[in-house]
């Protein structure tokens, strides 16, 4: 398969008109050693396939247990927390965001030493945002010949900066009235999406809130701009803005579409929004990655669940968009297509990982262009990317109604014939430990006052008539923000590390739910909200319920849907190895049951993971097996994403280690 690169033209390119035919076999040949030189790693995910792979093979499984630590860039002069945001490495420099002011930063890709930095003004809009530090990674483009980063930060501002200086693009956007705000290389979002705001504040919180926690993509010559928005188990108010999708002109930001996410009068999807919900409610963000095909001029955009999570009495019906994979034309906003994951979504089951993009071999049908989507609930939903043809049958399968005054579920739910689960779907006894009779048991006892179900097993009630004290929702987040999948462009095969684990929110009137928040969003309550915290059950014994692994790596060949291999990510916890009732006992790999980051080279996978006393390790695993080829001792515990790049004739690993970002390499 082509690795999906950012198609735009470059220096070399912009450079032709003005040379000779010897000066230009100069040139072609300097570009040819750059290209073996380096290996950029452009988007988040690497390549709009959000792949997270390299072609890079100088680090391998002989000598990947000599890495060591090359530099290591603190952010906390940028207050930076969560370490959330993956960097990308364009034409010999690293780019990032920071903090909670989303600082961007250029960083030395040899030394670690920083380069420049942009923080934007001050304003009330950024202060409000409950994503501020999620910033993610950068958008890029090369626009004639000049690199330009793109950013979006917590108080919703597009700001699109000169790659070499930092500074604000000239000719880009239109002046922002607010004081301290450069004249150039700004767009204020809000002034596109239609609803009253103040430059300053923002949107009135009665209406609702919109911030942002993930990079724009620029697709061609536009930008595309996601959005996310309060979440939703911290909603009791039915009121919100919708996520509408933004697009715009990538050399002077004029605005060029606006594709709304829940659709109005006369636009396909409008009838699944019954009592006129789509009036006043809102959500369904895309607060994942984005990815694209250029070729195709496609963007596909994940999103989430409506306003406030547990309850969706006042949104009956089927409520396109949301919780969906969405492809749009790049260039127009228009839908070419769309797959709906979950009706009505109530689980908190939104979509939290870009979509990958590869080329399969299918069987019988040659070359496939597909797009794969990973999703919380443990299914992988797989289609023709060009069409939105699923490329194997997914079933409208019965789920059972809410006991919730109110609630009207959807009596079923599209669930995968292929791939199989990477995890284990829904709650049952036969899912509990059976390491022995008695632990079983006692996992048996834990779980009593719970009501057990499918994977979509409705919330109930706190006092429920049935007398259960939470309903489990199994699994939560299989697949989560902190552990996206990656996949081998040149094998079809897509890599998913997940763990097994249940929600079990209870649900309470609006009243109660609205004292949790100070500045919540939204005028009328609702009937039922998510509770505070809840009731969970937990072996008396300090092991998991459920049986192993208890986190684990499942390699899905998408050229035929079928699991390749799966083996546990990482190893069993000491806590569990020494627990006196398992002594004599052989319980094998359970995996540690920590989630960990993955990128694909053309030598191996990698991973992050623990080692059984806790220690944070690299782990180089071959590729069609899942067999252990290496292991080395990481500094520190991981976050969100790897990745892996060449600069300078040397390949280097870059973990986000907390406020931190370490890159290893080998010894020189």
């Amino acid at each position: 398969m082509i690795r999906i690169k950012p198609s735009v033209s470059g220096p070399l390119t912009a450079k032709l008109g003005n040379v000779s035919l010897v000066s230009l076999a100069l040139l072609m040949t300097s570009a040819v050693s750059a290209q073996q030189d380096s290996e950029n790693w452009v988007t988040l995910g690497s390549d709009f396939a959000h792949t997270r792979s390299t072609s890079a093979d100088q680090i391998t499984p002989d000598n990947f247990a000599d890495l060591e630590v090359a530099w290591v860039w603190d952010g906390a002069s940028f207050q930076a927390q969560s370490g959330r945001s993956t960097p990308s490495y364009i034409d010999g420099r690293l780019y990032t965001v920071a903090g909670a002011r989303r600082h961007v930063v250029a960083i030395d890709p040899e030394s670690g030493a920083t380069i420049w930095s942009y923080r934007e003004p001050d304003t009330g809009r950024w202060e409000y945002s409950m994503r501020a530090d999620y910033g993610k990674g950068v958008g890029y483009a090369n626009i004639d010949g000049r690199d330009v980063i793109y950013t979006i930060s917590p108080a919703f501002f597009l700001t699109a900066l000169d790659a070499a200086t930092g500074k604000p693009l000239e000719g880009f956007g239109e002046p922002v009235p607010i004081e301290g705000f450069p004249e150039t290389g700004v767009i204020d979002l809000l002034k596109d999406l239609g609803h009253p705001y103040d430059p300053y504040e923002g949107i009135p919180l009665e209406r609702g809130y919109i911030t942002s926690s993930s990079p724009p993509i620029v697709v061609n010559d536009t930008i595309v701009v996601g959005n996310s928005a309060e979440q939703g188990y911290h909603q009791s108010r039915i009121e919100n803005v919708p996520g509408d999708i933004l697009g715009y002109d990538a050399r002077t930001g004029e605005f060029r579409w606006k594709f709304n996410v829940i659709p109005q009068p006369g636009e396909y999807g409008h009838e699944t929004w019954e009592n006129d919900s789509w009036q006043y409610t809102g959500d369904i963000s895309s607060w994942a990655p984005l990815s694209a095909d250029p070729e195709l001029d496609l963007v596909y955009i994940p999103t989430n669940g409506v306003t406030i999570d547990y309850y969706g009495g006042h949104h009956p019906g089927d409520n396109l968009y949301g919780t969906s994979l969405i492809a749009l034309n790049a260039s127009t906003g228009e839908r070419a297509w769309h797959f709906q994951m979950v009706h009505h979504d109530i689980w908190n089951y939104d979509t939290p990982t870009a979509p990958i993009l590869l080329d399969v071999d299918l069987a019988g049908q040659g070359e496939t262009p597909i797009v794969a989507q990973a999703t919380k609930q443990g299914y992988v939903y797989a289609f023709n990317r060009a069409t939105g043809e699923p490329l194997w049958p997914i079933v409208e399968t019965p789920m059972p109604a809410s006991t919730v005054p109110g609630e009207q579920l959807s009596p079923t739910q599209p669930i995968p014939s292929k791939p199989a689960p990477f995890e284990y779907t829904g709650s049952s006894v036969d899912l509990l430990t059976d390491f022995t009779p008695e632990l079983r048991q006692q996992a048996i006892a834990a779980i009593a006052d719970f009501q057990l179900g499918p994977v979509f097993n409705p919330p109930i009630q706190r006092n429920d008539p049935s007398g259960k004290s939470a309903a489990l929702m199994c699994p939560s987040g299989s697949v989560n923000i902190t552990h996206p999948p990656v996949a081998d462009p040149d094998s079809g095969v897509m890599y998913v590390m997940s763990r097994y684990s249940c929600g079990s929110r209870t649900l309470v009137s609006g009243e109660e739910a609205d004292t949790y928040y100070d500045a919540p969003t939204g005028i009328t309550l609702s009937q039922y909200a998510a509770a505070s915290g809840g009731p969970r059950p937990r072996h008396p014994a300090g092991i998991p319920l459920w049986k192993p692994p208890y986190s684990r790596i499942t390699a899905i060949d998408l050229n035929t849907g079928e699991h390749l291999w799966m083996t546990p990510a990482g190893y069993t916890p000491e806590r569990i190895q020494n627990l006196p009732a398992l002594q004599g006992v052989e319980i094998g790999n359970t995996g540690s049951g920590a989630v960990g980051q993955m990128v694909v080279t053309d030598t191996m996978l990698i991973y992050t993971n623990v080692t059984s006393d806790g220690t944070p390790h690299l782990f180089a695993v071959d590729k069609q097996t899942g067999e252990e080829l290496s292991r080395v001792e990481a500094p520190a515990a991981t976050r969100y994403g790897m990745s892996s790049w060449v600069h300078n004739d040397k390949q280097y690993v870059i973990l986000q280690t907390g406020s931190s970002l370490t890159a290893m390499a080998l010894p020189d």
